[in-house]
């Protein structure tokens, strides 16, 4: 599944626009290596994400297509 809409799934981000634009800026790594949005992501990637001074790290669990809200978070965890 791409980076950009695996972030909007798991509701780490919450649109799929926004997630692209912290791509490009380069604020999210996939593994420790910058990531664009169409970068593939599988379970057991390692995913960090700078949200201006803070920093969050998850390692991916499932990938779904779609997901309800309180299902989200069964996605992925914290590290």
């Amino acid at each position: 599944m791409r980076l950009d809409k695996y972030l909007k799934v798991s509701r780490l981000i919450k649109r799929r626009t926004i997630a692209n634009e912290a791509c490009d800026a380069g604020r999210v790594l996939v593994n420790d290596k910058e990531a664009k949005a169409s970068t593939n992501v599988k379970t057991g990637d390692t995913i960090t994400i700078q949200f201006g001074n803070k920093e969050v790290k998850v390692e991916v669990l499932d990938i779904v297509e779609t997901t309800k809200k309180d299902e989200a978070k069964e996605l992925f965890k914290y590290i």
